[in-house]
């Protein structure tokens, strides 16, 4: 069977970028549900519950056989539970700090997958790559406004800190799952892979809300908004998750990838036009070098 035929670049582009604002969209939701008293259980529950049920509808179109390759169903579960994990943390940092703040500190997960690779047996990083990962360290500091921060310790509290901190660990858990995806999950069929995924976060959602492992963690929005913010988010993941799953073969991922880092951008702006959070001019200057350096870190010359 012949491979698709590839979108003409600057339609793959505008869907990649049409893709990125969703995601970006997504985050700005999930903070007005959270502004309303939603639970970040609960929030997860209706983006994985959502995206679960149009992967199985897909799955039963394609028909594609339910069967893993042995020995692959404990990587399959560990990367549920590492996507499961990155959900819980990158919501519970939108939900603390402003939306781009969050999703810059949780898109450093290139630099953190490219030392893991190299940890875990892959070869170092290059001097190219470790001069544009500090770059990256060097803006988000500016970007998150370390400098201020440390001048007036009063202002570094308490839920900027545990924000920050998830974003972070929302970077890890994402990384992780990469190198278990490539390592060990690439023989696997992306249907069945997104699919077994999207069920191993929803069951652990639905498993620690029945738990009470999270307090308040399933706990209804306080208002209608959060009800429209809630199932906006689900289907603007939906949406962004499934069309990228489809149209992944014909978008020529690895040279167009970059542009999918516009996402840090349109949560910056859709969150000061929909949330009214303004970020300084030196924290839009760090912004800047941590998209630039990022796209420059995943770029690969094509011939």
């Amino acid at each position: 069977m012949s491979a698709p035929a590839l979108f003409p670049r600057h339609l793959a582009v505008l869907l990649l970028a049409f893709l990125a604002c969703a995601f970006a969209g997504n985050h700005i939701a999930a903070r007005i549900a959270f502004d309303h008293d939603a639970g970040v259980l609960l929030a997860i529950l209706c983006r994985s519950g959502v995206t679960l049920l149009v992967l199985a509808a897909l799955l039963a179109w394609q028909r594609q056989p339910l069967r893993l390759p042995p020995g692959t169903w404990r990587w399959q579960l560990l990367l549920g539970l590492l996507i499961a994990i990155q959900s819980l943390c990158l919501y519970s940092a939108v939900a603390r700090i402003p939306v781009a703040l969050a999703l810059l500190a949780a898109n450093t997960f290139p630099i953190i997958l490219a030392l893991l690779s190299w940890a875990l047996g892959g070869p170092p990083p290059t001097r190219r790559s470790a001069w544009l990962m500090g770059l990256i360290l060097l803006g988000l500091l500016f970007a998150l406004d370390v400098p201020a921060r440390l001048r007036a310790s009063d202002s570094a509290g308490p839920e900027w800190l545990l924000g920050i901190g998830l974003a972070l660990c929302a970077a890890c858990a994402f990384a992780s799952a990469l190198w278990v995806t490539e390592h060990k999950l690439a023989a696997l069929r992306g249907t069945l892979r997104s699919l077994l995924t999207m069920l191993v976060v929803f069951l652990s959602a639905l498993l620690a809300g029945a738990s009470e492992l999270l307090p308040g963690g399933v706990a209804p929005p306080s208002a209608q908004a959060g009800w429209v913010a809630l199932g906006t988010l689900a289907l603007l993941y939906g949406l962004g998750f499934t069309l990228l799953f489809v149209c992944m073969p014909r978008l020529d991922m690895m040279r167009n990838a970059p542009v999918m880092n516009v996402e840090p951008v349109a949560t910056l702006l859709l969150g000061w036009l929909i949330l009214g959070q303004a970020l300084s001019h030196l924290q839009l200057f760090g912004g800047a070098i941590v998209v630039a350096g990022i796209v420059l870190l995943t770029y690969r010359k094509h011939g």
